[in-house]
């Protein structure tokens, strides 16, 4: 038990690790250093004639929901992967109870706090995305 658990730890250590450098790479896939620069990282919902900017790309309530929406991807991915390996583990301890009532109703409890886990999650997330499409709409 104590193995699976260590290998459990690594691997959450390892996702929680590298999830921070997957989000940038995706989002900054589309950036343009020097344009950002000249033009103040696009960020005004207005446009100014004067400058040289384009203003056909896409206003930048679109890109901040864009942002917002990967990084709850990617969240919500990592929280769903620990909550199904919680309940492969917590099937594990009940099969291999050997009738200990301790032992069961701590299994079941691992269960049932994975399932509780990702509903939750589910729900968070579809909150999340009504309440920044609600902010970043402009008319």
């Amino acid at each position: 038990m104590k193995k699976i658990k260590r290998l459990v730890m690594t691997f959450a250590a390892m996702l929680a690790l590298l999830a921070p450098a997957a989000v940038p790479a995706a989002v900054s896939a589309q950036a343009n250093v020097d344009e950002n620069l000249k033009c103040g990282a696009n960020l005004d919902f207005t446009t100014d004639p004067t400058t040289d900017c384009e203003t056909d790309k896409e206003p930048a309530g679109k890109r901040v929901n864009n942002i917002i929406s990967a990084v709850i991807n990617i969240i919500s991915l990592v929280v769903g992967v620990v909550a199904v390996v919680m309940i492969i583990i917590s099937g594990l301890r009940y099969v291999t109870s050997s009738g200990d009532s301790g032992k069961v109703g701590d299994a079941k409890n691992g269960i049932l706090y994975a399932i509780v886990g990702l509903i939750v999650v589910a729900l968070a997330q579809v909150i999340v995305r009504f309440v920044v499409q609600r902010a970043t709409e402009t008319e």
